[in-house]
């Protein structure tokens, strides 16, 4: 998972980590994380939300793009890529639950990409570190 730009948020839940996997696997429940509207496209392969479930966010004016489920572990791990739309090359997303001592979850999230154009990938780097720390507690599992 090799890109140049890379974005890092962490957050601690007071949930558990399986309440806090239910929520951030239900593609629904996204749209305030990232300030984008976002629809189902379909279910994974062999649960709704595992992999190979797809997700299409449409941000503001810009067209809609599509991302899947690449890995899912229950309770642990949601691993997921752009598979459709996006200027943006090799995005790829990573969040990795951890139990806290007092029954809380600690995520630890990471997303990778470049763009083509000189400067862009700087810039939505910026653009989504603000939107998903601003925006991950509204998730509030």
């Amino acid at each position: 998972m090799t890109t140049p730009q890379r974005v890092h948020v962490t957050h601690t839940f007071t949930s558990d980590p399986a309440t806090v996997f239910e929520r951030l696997s239900e593609h629904e429940n996204l749209g305030p994380v990232f300030g984008a509207k976002i629809t189902r496209v379909s279910d994974g392969a062999t649960s709704r939300n595992g992999v190979g479930s797809t997700r299409a966010l449409k941000i503001g004016p810009l067209p809609a793009f599509h991302e899947t489920t690449t890995v899912a572990e229950p309770h642990t791990l949601i691993e997921y890529a752009i598979s459709k739309g996006s200027p943006l090359k090799g995005h790829w997303g990573r969040q990795v639950l951890t139990p806290t001592a007092d029954g809380g979850t600690a995520l630890d999230y990471t997303i990778g990409f470049d763009a083509p154009i000189p400067g862009v990938a700087g810039l939505v780097g910026k653009i989504l570190q603000t939107s998903i720390s601003k925006g991950i507690g509204k998730l509030t599992p």
